[in-house]
């Protein structure tokens, strides 16, 4: 496996949808049934990432996004840890794929931004997930932080799998089409930008449903934002209906987000294993359409 930060500001590179929307449509209660799927039915956990393999995704993202104990405690997983963290990876070794990343989402415990106690506790929910693969066999090449939506906690994530790990890390928050942080206390994508610059994130990027042309404006803020240039994850979130519910489109959007500046791509929602392949498509063998060169 290669090191992916050998390949930062170079190389076009897609990232594997999250497997929640494949197993659905495998008849995978995933709202509760996720971690016994990876755990006692592994060929189901496979049969889905196979579709994403097919489909071309030069990073397969692991199924880790609710490794950490709040959440393990939510589906009475808690002493599961660390076997859990174990399948993931071994999920993904069939399919032999250039990178691996794996995922953690917010904890969904309350978080008090004025009560050390409270930003202590978010910080190590992150931790003790992100030590969990200091004792995985298998190789993986960084941390995509996706699902944030302020920026107080995502600087508790980048704080907790910095004090055991030096793995890189991609942040990924959710805004609309204006860069509004989706938990609505008027943050901002450059806020969020700048945070993760500043706690040693090698990626920084956002997830959206907006438009392509306000996507593309959005890529082009996250590059100009912070006091480095960091390569900028796009992802693109699918709804039924809404304007990426088609292969097609998706592959155009992929298109303008390159021009704008974006390394990284990925479908999320419902997406498809059809929406990897067209970011696949319309990216495959190109480099980044803004080098650090440009940016300086």
């Amino acid at each position: 496996m290669a090191d992916i930060a050998l390949r930062f500001h170079k190389d076009m590179l897609v990232l594997s949808a999250p497997v929640e929307a494949a197993l659905g449509r495998l008849g995978v209660d995933t709202a509760c049934d996720l971690e016994f799927t990876l755990l006692f039915e592994p060929d189901t956990m496979e049969q889905a990432y196979r579709l994403e393999a097919l489909a071309g995704a030069q990073c397969l993202v692991a199924p880790t996004a609710r490794l950490t104990p709040a959440q393990l405690a939510r589906v009475s997983m808690e002493g599961q840890a660390e076997a859990l963290a174990q399948a993931a990876l071994a999920a993904l070794e069939p399919f032999r794929p250039q990178h691996v990343l794996v995922e953690l989402a917010p904890c969904g415990l309350p978080l008090d931004p004025s009560a050390k106690a409270s930003l202590m506790e978010h910080r190590d929910q992150y931790a003790r997930a992100a030590r969990l693969f200091a004792k995985a066999p298998q190789a993986f090449d960084g941390f995509l932080l996706s699902g944030f939506s302020d920026v107080t906690s995502l600087k508790c994530a980048l704080m907790g799998v910095a004090k055991v790990s030096d793995a890189p890390v991609m942040a990924c928050v959710r805004v609309d089409g204006e860069g509004q942080l989706a938990a609505g206390r008027g943050e901002s994508l450059e806020d969020a930008v700048s945070a993760a610059g500043e706690l040693g994130a090698a990626v920084v990027g956002f997830e959206t449903a907006a438009d392509p042309a306000k996507a593309a404006a959005l890529v082009a803020r996250a590059c100009a934002a912070g006091t480095l240039p960091l390569p900028v994850l796009a992802a693109l979130a699918v709804e039924p209906g809404g304007c990426y519910a088609s292969a097609d489109s998706l592959a155009d959007a992929a298109v303008a987000l390159r021009a704008a500046g974006a390394q990284f791509l990925r479908a999320t929602g419902s997406a498809t294993a059809a929406g990897t392949g067209a970011l696949v498509a319309a990216t495959l063998g190109e480099d980044v359409a803004r080098t650090v060169e440009e940016e300086a």
